[in-house]
């Protein structure tokens, strides 16, 4: 989902190192560290907040990645053709159009729209917050353990946009990588993410996917029809909250579940 991506992006990065425990210092089972990645445009070294591994660091670079790696559009930032050396149509007809536009495809002023309204699109509010069932699925969420990765509450700092800057916002996400086991790794490191590792995904807006696409559709390859579901695939430092509300009782379940879908 593309939102509260401006404020995931003002976390200060002390903020997210003071929630990382990669050597489980306090003995609760997660250990959750920050992915340090690659800043294309800054050219460093900085803390990744986007993507299934947080493997990104800003929203600029994730619009330009898309545009390049999904459509083949050049930026400022990927300023060069997907062409393999023995390509050579692709080759030329990429260096022709290079010559004719006399500049990346994605304009600058475009660039900046892009972000501009990524960085904006505001998270939807909590609904039913009356209902007894949220209520005491809110409790569980917290007395099982979710919490310890879907932090409910961050923190913004400063911010250029004031919309962005100091805001007090619910994500219910830490923006760490965690290890979630076998059941769900995809063999595949990116960057200091192992491939058993994962982001924390934001759960705000979860409660309305069907509205927006018309069906329900979780995890990374999508493998969870439901919310349950998703919930019996989480594995490693996610097994303790895992095997807890497999063992709820009916009405827990459904009670934690309200309370999901209300956000």
């Amino acid at each position: 989902p593309v939102i509260g991506l401006g404020l995931l992006q003002a976390i200060p990065e002390a903020n997210l190192r003071a929630l990382a425990d990669p050597e489980d210092s306090n003995g609760d089972g997660i250990s959750g560290r920050v992915n340090r990645v690659w800043d294309a445009i800054n050219e460093t070294m900085a803390p990744g907040r986007f993507g299934w591994k947080a493997n990104v660091p800003s929203v600029r670079q994730q619009n330009a990645g898309a545009a390049f790696g999904d459509m083949g559009i050049t930026s400022s930032i990927n300023p060069y053709n997907l062409c393999e050396d023995v390509q050579k149509e692709c080759i030329a007809m990429a260096e022709s159009m290079l010559e004719s536009a006399g500049s990346p495809e994605l304009a600058e002023e475009i660039l900046d729209a892009l972000e501009i309204y990524a960085l904006l699109v505001s998270p939807p509010r909590q609904r039913n917050t009356d209902d007894p069932a949220v209520q005491q699925g809110e409790q569980l969420f917290r007395d099982i353990g979710c919490v310890a990765c879907h932090m409910p509450t961050q923190v913004s700092g400063e911010s250029e946009m004031p919309a962005l800057a100091n805001q007090v916002f619910h994500p219910f996400s830490d923006l760490l990588i965690h290890d979630m086991g076998e059941g769900l790794a995809d063999k595949r490191p990116d960057f200091g993410a192992s491939g058993r590792e994962w982001r924390t995904q934001p759960l705000w807006g979860i409660g309305l996917t069907k509205d927006v696409i018309t069906f329900e559709s979780f995890l990374h390859d999508g493998r969870a029809r439901n919310l349950s579901e998703a919930i019996l695939w989480h594995g490693g430092e996610a097994s303790g909250p895992r095997e807890t509300f497999r063992n709820l009782g009916k009405e827990q379940r459904d009670n934690l579940l309200a309370f999901l879908n209300s956000l």
